[in-house]
């Protein structure tokens, strides 16, 4: 009888297939990369959006095209009232920002109108403003010449932004599909377990997002009432970029603190009669304080819980995740350790020849629990009715 099945490939083989594969993907990633952020930000909003389209979808018993699209308008109609209550205080924080600089910019013209002399050394104050305002001239006619810059920079945002959305819409719609499909690609022996990490990793990500979220509110509410005590000028706004800036946590400690030195120096502060340079020196210290207590505490207790790592791995996953990948590496620093984590642990596990989740297998093997025998409990009558009082009188 003729033997028609095809030979198997060789253990050589399948290692040069797979390192000719990986080779692939990695030139790809290193050519496409330009469009790989987009990406990530649409599976990340997909992820994000899918429980909320579930619900919507199992609730009003819509389909789910539609009930993506009712999640959609629900998060522009947020992002706009959103735009609609901040934005007027922005105006109204840069109208006073702008009066503000006017009567900075005439101080100091009064302060170099004639000659000044610190320790003998005599120095001509309309040549030095002269030169400021030359100064100020070159940089002003600079951010002119690159006003279409940032204009067609603004229009490729917009642009990429539309991309996410559509690209997240057809992951919220085929999610179930697609993971179908990524566990489809394991060996059938295998599948409980991509199963099982697929679990394992939803459960870090979940939870990694609603604590940066969380993480977010809670430092715009520290920010704005340190702002508010310490009289720092445009306090409430300061707040809210604080804790936009939360999400890449060291590159916004330092855009927020470039920021607040310079009010804190040209503007000083709203209620306390004191030195522009000494209230430069309230917001750096009160700075100093909070990063360490949001580096040291608030990061690692909100993010490293949600992740479950020590907090020093957290601090240490921020400062490579900068180095690797920027902004992206700062904010998803945590969740990919605590991700590699799993998969390693898998992937150690196979190569020892253990077990891979022993405490699931541990819980299934527990003997049942042994059946309660109900015991007939005699009852107790109580008589009812007026005791008579105990005899008093000695024998």
């Amino acid at each position: 009888m003729e033997n028609n099945a095809q030979p198997r490939w060789s253990s050589q083989t399948k290692i040069i297939v797979a390192l000719l594969i990986l080779a692939v993907l990695i030139f790809l990633g290193y050519r496409f990369q330009t469009v790989l952020a987009p990406i990530i930000l649409s599976i990340i909003l997909a992820f994000v959006l899918v429980p909320l389209v579930n619900r919507i979808q199992q609730r009003l018993k819509f389909a789910r095209g539609l009930a993506i699209l009712l999640v959609y308008l629900l998060l522009m109609a947020i992002l706009g009232l959103t735009l609609w209550l901040v934005i007027p205080l922005i105006l109204r924080e840069l109208k006073g920002f702008t009066v503000d600089l006017q009567q900075m910019v005439a101080q100091t013209k009064i302060f170099f109108e004639g000659e000044i002399s610190i320790g003998g050394l005599i120095i001509n104050g309309p040549d030095i403003y002269a030169q400021i305002i030359s100064s100020i001239q070159g940089i002003a006619t600079s951010l002119v010449g690159k006003t279409i810059t940032a204009i067609t920079k603004v229009a490729e945002l917009v642009i990429w932004f539309v991309f996410i959305l559509i690209v997240s819409f057809y992951f919220i719609k085929d999610n179930q599909a697609i993971i179908r499909w990524l566990e489809d690609l394991a060996p059938a022996d295998y599948r409980p377990d991509v199963a099982r990490i697929r679990s394992e990793l939803n459960i870090i990500w979940s939870a990694f997002f609603r604590s940066q979220l969380l993480l977010s509110l809670l430092v715009a509410v520290i920010i704005s009432t340190i702002g508010l005590l310490i009289g720092m000028p445009f306090a409430l706004l300061m707040g809210i970029i604080a804790g936009l800036l939360e999400f890449m946590p060291s590159l916004g400690h330092a855009i927020w603190l470039i920021l607040a030195s310079s009010m804190a120096l040209f503007l000083g502060s709203t209620w306390m009669p004191i030195p522009n340079w000494a209230f430069l020196l309230i917001v750096l210290t009160c700075h100093i304080i909070f990063t360490q207590f949001d580096l040291n505490y608030l990061i690692p207790r909100l993010i490293g819980r949600s992740v479950k790592l020590p907090p020093v791995v957290v601090i240490l996953g921020i400062v490579a995740g900068a180095a690797l990948a920027g902004v992206m590496g700062v904010v998803l620093a945590a969740p990919t350790i605590a991700s590699m984590r799993v998969l390693g642990r898998y992937i150690y596990a196979r190569l020892a020849d253990q077990d891979p989740f022993p405490e699931q297998h541990a819980y299934k093997t527990l003997p049942p629990p042994e059946p309660r025998i109900w015991k007939k409990v005699p009852q107790v009558q109580v008589k009812r009715g007026r005791q008579k009082p105990p005899d008093q009188t000695s024998p």
